[in-house]
């Protein structure tokens, strides 16, 4: 923007007057006698314009760098209108495709596969699955890990697809829902309490054996006890004593064959002695505190002669 000044034209007496004190005194500047214009330049110019071009020209490269840059994050990222990458948002949820990594704790309120498709969750460390309530309480815990598996909470069940109860556990009892109980272990089953079963039953062709090393074995029923073997033998071995009691009934051996290997016998008591010839012949005798022993036969009962083993 330029200015100038027009001059004025003095035509009063005063012009002559100041035309002679001009003439009186030539050492001042005649720049106030003359007649041409004057201009005077407003804005920047010089270097100052050149630093504000150069900061024009470098912000608009920024604005494009930063431009090109967005576009490169929203291409990579596939950001769309329905979500980003392998999530999408959907009316029921969000929906994530392919292989997801959380790095912090995921909050849901369900979690499933698409149909047909498994759900597959692994972790270089542990998985668990926590249960609290509003208090921030642990209710239920499941927890995997590389030490094995756990599962902490009031009750335990496993259930089959028809909603059968299979296995159960609580603090009271552990309940076992399926038709058959199977022990394939080399050493069995071993219970440090007492087991309430209908039934005990081994493989076909295979041994079923009840033993405990320390301490005794009690079988015990309100309408009886029956042990049966279809196919094979039924032996009791014990280091001590093999007691059959019964209290208000009897005992019954009921066989073709009944067998009392190594009883002691009983010799006459008072020095006496069967006359004749030694017999092979002997008869099963009992002491009165129950003990059995044999006796050589004679014409009658000789028990009371060899009734020494009694004393």
């Amino acid at each position: 923007m330029v200015i100038r000044e027009i001059p004025r034209t003095l035509s009063d007496p005063s012009n002559q007057h100041t035309e002679m004190t001009q003439e009186a005194c030539p050492h001042r500047s005649n720049v106030q006698s003359s007649d041409k214009p004057h201009v005077y330049k407003v804005g920047i110019h010089g270097w100052r314009k050149r630093c504000l071009y150069f900061f024009v020209l470098l912000l608009m490269f920024l604005i494009l760098i930063n431009l090109a840059l967005t576009v490169w994050i929203l291409k990579v990222m596939k950001f769309t209108i329905d979500g980003m990458g392998n999530l999408r948002i959907t009316e029921k949820g969000l929906k994530l495709e392919g292989d997801s990594e959380f790095l912090q704790p995921l909050y849901a309120k369900e979690i499933q596969s698409k149909p047909g498709r498994p759900l597959f969750l692994q972790s270089s460390r542990n998985i668990s699955v926590n249960v609290v309530n509003s208090n921030k309480q642990l209710l239920t815990q499941l927890v995997t890990g590389s030490s094995g598996f756990r599962a902490q909470g009031r009750t335990f069940e496993v259930k089959s697809t028809s909603g059968n109860l299979l296995f159960s556990a609580d603090e009271q009892e552990v309940v076992v829902g399926a038709e058959r109980l199977r022990v394939t272990g080399a050493e069995g089953a071993v219970f440090s309490k007492s087991v309430e079963t209908p039934h005990v039953r081994a493989e076909p062709f295979k041994e079923l054996r009840l033993e405990s090393p320390t301490r005794s074995l009690l079988m015990e029923a309100p309408k009886g006890v029956e042990i049966q073997a279809e196919a094979g033998d039924i032996r009791a071995i014990c280091r001590n004593e093999l007691r059959l009691e019964s209290k208000d009934g009897e005992i019954a051996l009921d066989a073709q064959w009944i067998r009392l290997l190594r009883l002691p016998e009983g010799k006459a008591s008072g020095g006496s002695s069967s006359s004749g010839t030694r017999q092979t012949v002997y008869e099963v005798c009992v002491c009165p505190n129950g003990r059995l022993f044999l006796s050589q036969a004679g014409t009658g009962s000789t028990c009371q002669i060899n009734n020494n083993v009694c004393l």
